[in-house]
């Protein structure tokens, strides 16, 4: 089956590399639909077109059934935090070797079998917080209505009224390609990353999970693949300046563990 990746929340955004290269299935969109100015949508637009996007990636990537030990261990971990901070969360396990996670507008969550694979529950907690922060701040939703413009749809996915309507299978892919080029702001990775600790501090959870995991990613990001993993974070703070940062704020508020 053809992996195929859309990515907001991307987790490279954190200090990964990627040891799978994913391809969009894509189709090209009609010349009539190129360059037409974008409609003003709302939150719930902007989760409406997160759904589809969702849930045509999910048709399109080896997920894990609630049988799999992967998908065991996420619900183990995660379950109780499906209804979070006034969201409503979904999540799925991609069984794919990129060491990887997003978030959507629409509350889904995926994690990829090969971050797991990395990471102790507490260092994938850290990570799933970091994007319900990317959630919660609306930073996917800006991602999507810039996707929205880039992607050049409007005309095909929106009627005069500016409604989002559901898009076919080649406008899908034509917006899949637009979300991925998205990126977020240092500043926006910054706010995700408080939010993701403070998520593990009102949880009870080891806050220091968060620098393990940015520690982790910062292993990762040398040896023959560090160019790649560069311009990657190219617009994003340091893995190791940010777990020196949750080090720092650890020891504020004595919850510091070596």
């Amino acid at each position: 089956m053809k992996k195929v990746v859309l990515s907001l929340a991307i987790l490279a955004t954190l200090g990964t590399k990627s040891f799978a290269q994913f391809k969009l299935n894509s189709k090209t969109i009609g010349a009539a639909e190129k360059g037409v100015k974008a409609a003003t949508f709302s939150d719930a637009d902007a989760a409406k077109l997160a759904s589809q996007a969702v849930e045509w990636m999910d048709a399109n990537n080896p997920v894990a059934k609630a049988d799999d030990p992967y998908a065991i261990r996420l619900n183990k971990i995660f379950a109780k935090h499906k209804s979070e901070d006034g969201l409503n969360l979904n999540y799925k396990v991609y069984l794919v070797k990129d060491i990887n996670a997003f978030a959507c507008a629409d509350g889904s969550i995926r994690v990829f079998a090969a971050l797991m694979d990395l990471m102790t529950d507490e260092e994938i907690l850290s990570v799933i917080g970091h994007e319900i922060g990317h959630v919660k701040n609306k930073d996917t939703r800006d991602a999507i209505r810039a996707a929205y413009k880039r992607a050049a749809i409007t005309d095909a996915a929106a009627s005069q009224s500016g409604a989002v309507a559901q898009l076919s299978e080649s406008q899908l892919g034509q917006f899949a390609n637009a979300v991925l080029e998205s990126k977020y702001s240092r500043k926006q990775e910054s706010e995700a990353d408080a939010y993701g600790y403070a998520f593990l501090k009102r949880n009870g959870y080891n806050v220091m999970a968060m620098a393990s995991a940015f520690n982790k990613l910062a292993e990762l990001s040398g040896g023959a693949k560090a160019s790649n993993t560069e311009k990657m974070l190219s617009s994003h703070p340091d893995s190791k300046d940010r777990a020196a940062k949750v080090e720092e704020k650890a020891k504020q508020d004595g919850l510091y563990k070596k």
